[in-house]
């Protein structure tokens, strides 16, 4: 406590001493600790169509893709070709949401496909399963169950991630008769490919041949 010049305690100026102090002392207290950046991001959430489990938390855009799958502006169909490790035709089987642990650093959505024609890295009959951050899964990178789709793959990550090359130009639709459909986007990239070149569907041996081409002309 303080005391005046003749040695008394003065316990009311003590009092208010501490009453001037105490605020300064409490924001101290409250700004001490910075939030982690995680606690600081708002939670949202993407449905997984034909998965009856709760949403699935979107990881916050800051953190590193450890996916190859970028944005791309146009590329030409050899470039896409050559990128891939895995291209394939398939109907999507299974989609699984799998939480983030010590083991995997990111969560992840894993999806099956039946191989229905296999070009590179896989064989046509099997079930392929991938896993994809859950982070492009939001971005649109997206999968439903039925869905035939051919796909230009990344080779793994060292998480074991992969993603489609190029994005979307990386992604083709089959129709019910086992053709290839390119999309706006692919007419535009590929628009001077002998065999791809101007035309919106195609069978599965023409898109087949298209691939070859483009490893032969890498070995020449």
């Amino acid at each position: 406590m303080f005391m005046n010049t003749s040695g008394r305690r003065c316990p009311g100026r003590l009092a208010i001493v501490i009453l001037m102090l105490a605020p300064g002392l409490l924001h101290a207290q409250s700004t001490g600790v910075d939030p982690s950046p995680l606690d600081s991001v708002p939670a949202a959430s993407v449905p997984l169509p034909g998965i009856d489990q709760p949403a699935v938390p979107v990881l916050p855009s800051h953190l590193p893709n450890s996916s190859p799958g970028k944005t791309w502006g146009p590329i030409s169909f050899p470039v896409l070709s050559r990128a891939a490790g895995t291209i394939f035709s398939g109907t999507v089987t299974a989609i699984v949401r799998r939480p983030a642990t010590r083991g995997a650093a990111v969560e992840t959505v894993a999806i099956t496909f039946h191989i229905e024609n296999a070009i590179r890295g896989t064989t046509a009959g099997e079930d392929l399963t991938i896993s994809q951050w859950i982070g492009l899964w939001s971005g649109g990178q997206r999968y439903r169950v039925g869905e035939r789709v051919l796909l230009f793959l990344y080779p793994k990550s060292k998480l074991g991630l992969t993603s489609c090359v190029g994005g979307g130009l990386g992604r083709f639709g089959i129709d019910p008769r086992g053709r290839v459909l390119l999309s706006d986007q692919h007419l535009s990239a590929f628009r001077t490919d002998p065999v791809l070149g101007g035309k919106s569907r195609v069978s599965f041996s023409d898109f087949d041949l298209a691939v070859q081409r483009t490893m032969d002309a890498a070995q020449e």
